[in-house]
């Protein structure tokens, strides 16, 4: 604030508009409201005051409208690591059952929904598989689970793997992890399934990731009897590549690896970061896979959910679906319902969850944070002519078996960088702020303490004018009351007197008779009282 110029300005309230205009820091306004008449240069000084403040009011309302829109950017960039974590690799046979596992048992319960087979078909079925029919008086047991028979009959990783080894190091079937999928039995390498640790790698190429040797084993595989959407017609692996923390849906994003390649898989790391609503509309709620959530201890405390990814999130959107309309789950979704029937997958689980793929019914956001992998794929055929005959002998089959039946894979990271994709707030608030004062500057000249200085000023307007006409009013209302008191024609006191007041007579002559903490010594007391006025008044007024 400047400082006052003047007596007369010094004499003025600090109400007063013109005190105001000329200590304040605002420019413009010590023009408008100075000392003197209006002139042709206080109206210029005052238009131009009055553009100013509203073209920087228009500037602000654009400002925040724009703020207020939540717009979001993204950040492309490549980082450099020393190293890097090595993803989990799940890896399932094409074909879900193996036919010498199947028993006539299987074929009562699951031939009709897992094969299309008809009771009257099943010892021709069993025939194919080169199986004995089943034996007169067959019974078959009185209770059948799904998840026991993907259990027992789908491959097992011992009979499949041939050779491991990850970054030249030898590994087997234990660095794998059996996971149920809708393929059925499959495996997961570098899981990080019950605390184990995470592998990692230093260095990009072949030769520093994963090397796997598979056996497909064709001649397990269930001869096609009819013609339906489950039918596998190829032979392979399934594999996807994806992060710990992500669930496969291998039937979906698996890619598909031939027996008689070897297939090269060049990984790079990609880091997605989403924003929240209101600049964004990724996730990190967790959705509960059951229908009806129950609490997982008898004290109701929640058990902690898995980090929330798009996977996962459609699993368990899947699972709420097919529990909602068929009161049980299918052997690879999660959740505490219990696992349908052959019958309830044929009828209902099946058709259920065609139907919703269909629709693409699953509301699932991005996850705030998520790892992906972008791959590139090349491959050669093996064995050579000249390492045929060799293989052969190593692995003990024969040169036609390991064309048709041995594939090879390697999976590594092309380079030890990863790729970061970052969504950011196209308009923080400090933007939103500096705009403000950029424009408050530039055309009313003001600051923040300008705004200060107003106010400081709207409360010396208070209370100057609202809280001072209050106090004037309540100052005349108890002067006007105090001169009522104190006037001549009053003059009836209780105290002098000792006398009710509607019993003293009101007269001029009893002007003496003022209120006296004291009694005067000119004035007569009860008994000479009643002498001077004996029974009846009679003084007239």
């Amino acid at each position: 604030m400047k400082p006052t110029s003047g007596p007369e300005e010094a004499r003025r309230p600090a109400s007063d508009i013109r005190v105001f205009a000329s200590n304040c820091s605002m420019h413009g306004l010590g023009h408008v409201f100075g000392p003197g008449s209006l002139s042709l240069r206080r109206g210029m000084w005052a238009a131009a005051v009055v553009l100013s403040v509203a073209t920087f009011l228009y500037q602000v309302a654009e400002r925040v409208r724009y703020y207020r829109e939540f717009h979001h950017q993204t950040a492309l960039d490549e980082r450099e690591s020393h190293r890097l974590v090595f993803p989990a690799v799940t890896l399932c046979n094409i074909n879900p059952l193996r036919r010498s596992r199947l028993t006539p048992n299987d074929l009562h319960w699951a031939g009709s929904a897992l094969l299309g087979l008809d009771p009257a078909e099943h010892p021709a079925f069993l025939r194919a598989l080169g199986r004995p029919p089943a034996p007169p008086g067959f019974m078959p047991s009185p209770t059948f689970d799904m998840a026991q028979l993907y259990a027992r009959a789908g491959h097992s990783l011992d009979d499949m793997l041939l050779d491991c080894r990850f970054r030249g190091e030898p590994c087997g079937p234990e660095n794998f992890t059996t996971i149920f999928t809708r393929m059925g039995k499959c495996y997961t390498f570098n899981s990080g399934a019950d605390g184990a640790e995470l592998l990692t790698t230093t260095r990009g190429g072949m030769g520093n990731g994963l090397d796997i040797m598979l056996d497909v084993q064709q001649e397990e595989y269930l001869p096609v009897w009819r013609d339906n959407e489950e039918t596998p017609f190829e032979v392979g692996i399934r594999v996807q590549i994806h992060s710990q923390e992500e669930p496969p849906i291998i039937d979906q994003l698996g890619l598909g690896v031939s027996p008689g390649y070897q297939t090269f898989v060049s990984c790079q790391q990609q880091q997605l970061s989403f924003l929240p609503p209101p600049w964004g509309d990724c996730s990190s709620a967790s959705l509960n896979p059951n229908y009806e959530p129950e609490p997982s201890d008898p004290l109701g405390s929640p058990s902690p959910s898995p980090p929330y990814t798009l996977m996962g999130c459609r699993l368990a959107c899947e699972t709420r679906y097919v529990a909602r309309k068929c009161g049980c789950r299918m052997m690879y979704m999660p959740g505490d319902t219990p696992v349908c029937s052959p019958q309830q997958y044929k009828n209902c689980a099946h058709p259920a969850i065609d139907a919703m793929l269909r629709k693409d019914s699953c509301a699932c956001p991005n996850p705030c944070a998520s790892t992906r992998y972008a791959k590139e794929l090349s491959m050669v055929r093996i064995p050579s002519r000249a390492a045929a005959r060799f293989l052969a002998r190593k692995l003990n089959r024969s040169e036609a078996y390991i064309a048709e039946n041995v594939l090879a894979l390697d999976i590594f990271f092309e380079a030890l960088n990863y790729e970061t994709v970052e969504q950011k707030k196209a308009y923080e608030m400090s933007e939103l702020l500096g705009d403000i004062g950029g424009q408050m500057g530039l055309f009313i000249g003001a600051s923040l303490l300008t705004i200060l200085e107003i106010l400081d000023y709207l409360c010396e307007v208070f209370r100057d004018k609202v809280l001072g006409y209050f106090w004037n009013r309540r100052h005349s209302q108890r002067h006007s009351s105090t001169n009522l008191t104190s006037h001549p024609s009053l003059c009836c006191h209780q105290d002098s007197l000792r006398l009710p007041p509607h019993l003293l007579p009101c007269h001029t002559a009893l002007g003496l008779l003022f209120v006296s903490s004291e009694p005067h010594p000119d004035i007569l007391d009860m008994p000479s009282l009643h002498v001077a006025f004996p029974s009846s008044p009679q003084i007239k007024s």
